[in-house]
């Protein structure tokens, strides 16, 4: 069995934005930019955690939240670099920035060239996450909730755990 890769949890949290909606691998794959084969066989490692069901339509909700509340941030674990040019993550994205006071030496950022803000590096789960989130503001507040949960500040991470149970709790 093939361990998981972090792309999956940046497909798992795509499907999550499609509130179990019927999806096309040939959409994930464009609105990701990964490749169908890469979609389908995140698909198959997913199934075999015990992270999608057997058909690999339907998110297991309980099961992502507790390897993301409890386990992102020893299986993809983050520190943040050096100051550069990126896309706000982390606390510098709403839902977070609306809860957790901080100062612009605190911001966090994926590495982009095309970024506009200044922060701390932060190396996304995925090589396309800075550009695909510039068209989906959904999508990049989940990702941000995780890389708070990623980041390890404990009041943060209890913030972002609330915020991340809210948004996986609907069925």
């Amino acid at each position: 069995m093939k361990t998981l890769k972090p792309q999956d949890i940046l497909i798992l949290l795509k499907l999550i934005t499609y509130k179990d909606a019927t999806f096309v691998i040939k959409n994930i794959s464009s609105a990701l930019k990964i490749s169908q084969s890469e979609i389908s066989e995140s698909l198959e490692r997913c199934k075999n955690s015990g992270l999608i069901d057997s058909t690999k339509k339907k998110v297991m909700r309980l099961a992502l939240e507790e390897l993301l509340v409890h386990g992102i941030k020893y299986v993809f674990p983050v520190t943040p670099g050096e100051r550069v040019r990126g896309v706000p993550t982390a606390h510098s994205v709403s839902p977070m920035k609306e809860l957790i006071v901080y100062n612009n030496d605190d911001i966090f950022v994926w590495p982009h060239p095309k970024g506009t803000v200044r922060g701390s590096a932060i190396t996304p789960l995925y090589r396309t996450v800075p550009e695909v989130v510039q068209s989906d503001e959904e999508l990049h507040q989940l990702l941000a909730i995780v890389d708070c949960i990623r980041l390890g500040k404990r009041r943060e991470v209890e913030l972002a755990t609330e915020e991340l149970k809210k948004r996986l709790a609907y069925e």
